[in-house]
């Protein structure tokens, strides 16, 4: 044992230990250093990439958008069902002189509107609601209206501009919506299957 610790030998023993220590640091600092530089490198090409697919999406557009909120800046408040003494609040009637009446055989395919789906449609087919030129002709009124008889979001209709698309619509022209709906792109069966 006094041999390991002998004068000679003390000396080596703090060599390898400062070369160990060296060796670490070396190791400690290079692999920090590729590491970064890796990372860094994926983190630019995750960004090159993200642009790409903004410019050549279609869909999204290269300046970047919000989502539209389903809230409103108004007070939305909680409609009334039923009366202090437990009657039941009857739903207002619809008044058909602003947007005109028509029937089942005129039915237009509600669900090429953005915001109407299967259910949707039938909701507003119940009302007496089938065509786009209906939809077109909505005031204000009517949509308050509406969206109390099809118990739908409040200022869904006017956020997703029912009117506007339903002009265009009826006029004979598309939206990209519509077109996905005529593409098939949009398959309203598997939402009806759950």
């Amino acid at each position: 044992m006094s041999q390991i610790f002998n004068s000679e030998n003390c000396i080596n023993w703090w060599c390898l230990l400062i070369l160990m220590l060296l060796s670490f640091l070396l190791g400690y600092f290079l692999s920090t250093w590729l590491n970064g530089k890796s990372s860094k490198e994926a983190l630019e090409r995750c960004h090159d990439e993200n642009r790409k697919l903004k410019l050549l999406g279609g869909a999204i557009k290269p300046k970047e958008e919000h989502a539209n909120t389903t809230f409103t800046s108004k007070k939305i408040k909680a409609k009334k069902t039923m009366e202090r003494s437990g009657k039941a609040v009857e739903k207002k009637d619809l008044d058909f002189s602003n947007f005109g009446v028509a029937t089942v055989d005129e039915k237009d395919d509600l669900k090429k509107i953005s915001g109407v789906g299967p259910f949707i449609e039938k909701k507003l087919n119940e009302i007496g609601i089938y065509t786009f030129e209906q939809v077109s002709k909505f005031s204000d009124k009517d949509i308050d209206n509406i969206t109390e008889l099809i118990e739908f979001f409040p200022g869904r209709i006017l956020r997703d501009d029912w009117r506007g698309q339903s002009t265009l619509l009826k006029n004979g022209g598309e939206t990209d919506f519509s077109k996905r709906v005529d593409n098939n792109d949009i398959d309203y069966n598997k939402d009806s299957e759950k």
